[in-house]
C-alpha cells in the first residue's frame, strides 16, 4: 500500500465518523422532541457503513489475481431510523398527549449517544494519528534522499 493509498483510507474513516458525530449530536439534540413536522416523537438515527467502492465480486477478483487484498476505505452506506418505541409519560395537559394522558418520548437514549460518541471520537483520532504517521514517513523518506 502506498502512502497516498494509506492517507486516501483514513481521510474517508475522518470524513465517515465526522458525519457519524454529527448524527449522534443531532440525537442527543432532540432527545426531548416530542413532536416533529410529521406528529410524531423524533426517533434516533444511525450510520451505517461499508467499504468504500468495492463489490464483492471486485474484492474476491483481486484476492485470486493478486493474494492479497487492499481495502479503498470506508464509506456511509446509509443513515437509518431506529423503530424502538420511546418511552411514554402521563402528560394529561399536553395537546399531544393520548385519549388516556400520555405522550411517546423519543427514543434516543443519551447514555447510549454519549458512548457512540466517545467511540466515533477515538476512531476519529486513529485516522488523524495514521495521516500524522505517514505523513512523517513521508517526510523521512524525502530527507534519506537529500544526502
Amino acid at each position: 500500500m502506498s502512502f497516498s493509498n494509506s492517507i486516501n483510507v483514513s481521510a474517508s474513516g475522518l470524513t465517515a465518523q465526522r458525519l457519524r458525530m454529527d448524527i449522534i449530536s443531532q440525537n442527543i439534540a432532540n432527545a426531548d422532541t416530542t413532536v416533529t413536522m410529521d406528529g410524531k416523537p423524533y426517533k434516533r438515527k444511525a450510520v451505517l457503513f461499508k467499504e468504500q467502492g468495492n463489490t464483492m465480486f471486485n474484492r474476491e477478483l483481486n484476492k485470486s489475481i493478486n493474494n492479497n487484498f487492499i481495502g479503498k476505505g470506508v464509506e456511509v452506506a446509509k443513515i437509518t431510523e431506529d423503530n424502538r418505541p420511546g418511552s411514554k409519560v402521563y402528560e394529561p395537559n399536553s395537546p399531544y398527549s393520548d385519549e388516556n394522558g400520555y405522550i411517546e418520548k423519543s427514543n434516543v437514549n443519551i447514555v447510549e449517544e454519549m458512548v457512540n460518541m466517545i467511540s466515533a471520537s477515538r476512531s476519529y483520532e486513529a485516522n488523524v494519528t495514521a495521516i500524522n504517521t505517514a505523513k512523517s514517513m513521508i517526510s523521512k523518506t524525502l530527507e534519506m534522499g537529500k544526502f
